[in-house]
């Protein structure tokens, strides 16, 4: 039972962790319907009418629609996902599900990635119309299943077969967006206003079956090896855009440091160097392998997974080099290839985050930035709705916030939920 002292959005967020929503990928997930039903629930007691779609058994997503005082403006899309990726607990110094807060801090699988933005969602609506009020525009609360596995039981499917939940809305707002980076000791915001491509590819190598004691030239698992070793040493050159160009000049506003060795300037930021430097370039990282049955047995086939995030525009030819990295003999198939997106720091929404920000830090400088990542902003851009992202929370100096996507010991500090909760508050009253 989590502690009734403890701030609201710290319990909610306390309580989705329980929920063991772990995502493998390819179809294989325990699936988001309990938390989806707790998400549900906690809406409806706050009078809102709620639909969930279930395409897939077990893959819920969830929705309700806030009316706003001014229904002629466009509605604003403010959506999270209910899955995570899984998480070993004997790596872990917590139990990754318990929902545990200690020393300040909120441990637990889904603390940073992004039930912490699902709690300071429902939260923040909660405050709005527990005091009679609304926010300025309607609101689209999304909830969606399977973005870790870059949302194709998930929010593709909800942006193809229910469209007509996000009628009217023009812009979103989600995860990976609006945290404070310290910059040689002074604190900066990073608002996200892009994300790279999406190319997850598989590498498939043939060779000839054999027994394991033979001479053997036509070895699958040999060709393989050597076709990941390298793509994973493969260095991509720095292709800055308009976003990774702002970013540098904030950066070196801040430092006094020139922009023109982007890597260095990146090192400035700490802990979330290489969070920003991901950003400068494509990256392709080998993080599968799958090949043979037994030990004395050359298997005729061996495969790789690859993670791939492109700099937007650049995909098939990033697709095109891989080819020659690896050679003819080696196939590449692509598993999912999803958009990449870029826009502009600047409008009406861009204003209303900043100033959102520096009513509860004032005098702190924000900054845009690319992600190297995804969201389910991906699937939505297909409706026209331009998406950002704005999970707000001012960090702490030395805690690396950006290494906690996916890893061990995942954890937020308990005031800056709090510190979230209010600065989204005040975006959804005024914006």
């Amino acid at each position: 039972m989590t502690n009734p002292s403890l701030p609201e959005v710290v319990r909610i967020a306390s309580d989705l962790i329980r929920f063991d929503t772990s995502n493998f990928g390819g179809g294989n997930a325990k699936g988001e319907r309990e938390a989806a039903q707790y998400v549900g629930a906690y809406l409806e007691g706050l009078g809102l009418a709620v639909e969930h779609y279930e395409p897939i058994p077990r893959r819920t997503n969830v929705m309700a629609r806030v009316p706003g005082r001014d229904r002629d403006k466009p509605a604003l899309v403010v959506h999270g996902h209910l899955d995570v990726v899984p998480a070993m607990a004997e790596d872990w110094s917590v139990d990754p599900f318990a929902g545990l807060v200690r020393d300040g801090m909120l441990w637990g699988r889904g603390a940073v990635d992004m039930k912490n933005m699902n709690a300071m969602i429902l939260t923040s609506v909660a405050e709005i119309l527990r005091a009679g009020e609304q926010p300025e525009r309607d609101l689209v609360l999304a909830f969606f299943a399977d973005e870790e596995n870059g949302g194709v039981e998930g929010s593709a499917l909800v942006v193809q077969n229910r469209p007509e939940w996000f009628e009217g809305a023009t812009a979103a707002i989600s995860e990976v967006g609006g945290y404070s980076i310290t910059v040689d000791d002074r604190r900066a915001y990073l608002l996200q206003v892009g994300e790279k491509a999406l190319i997850w590819i598989r590498l498939v190598a043939k060779g000839r079956a054999g027994h394991g004691s033979r001479l053997h030239d036509d070895n699958a698992v040999t060709k393989l090896a050597e076709a990941v070793a390298a793509i994973g040493r493969t260095r991509w050159p720095i292709r800055l855009t308009s976003t990774t160009r702002a970013l540098l000049e904030g950066l070196s506003d801040l430092t006094g440091r020139s922009v023109d060795d982007p890597d260095a300037l990146a090192a400035a930021a700490g802990p979330a160097e290489a969070f920003l430097r991901s950003s400068f370039r494509t990256t392709t990282n080998p993080t599968a392998l799958a090949a043979g049955y037994k030990h004395n047995v050359i298997p005729e086939r061996a495969e790789a997974l690859i993670d791939v995030r492109v700099i937007p525009g650049t995909e098939d030819d990033v697709l095109a080099e891989l080819q020659q990295i690896v050679g003819d003999e080696i196939v590449i198939e692509t598993v999912v290839r999803d958009i990449g997106m870029e826009t502009p720091f600047e409008g009406e929404l861009v204003e209303a985050m900043v100033a959102s920000i520096g009513r509860h830090d004032p005098g702190v400088p924000v900054i845009p930035y690319l992600l190297g990542a995804g969201t389910d902003n991906k699937a939505l851009a297909y409706l026209g709705i331009t998406g950002y992202g704005f999970a707000p929370l001012r960090l702490p100096a030395d805690l690396d916030f950006t290494g906690m996507f996916h890893g061990v010991d995942e954890r937020v500090p308990v005031e800056s939920l709090v510190f979230g909760q209010q600065v989204l508050t005040d975006l959804l009253r005024t914006y």
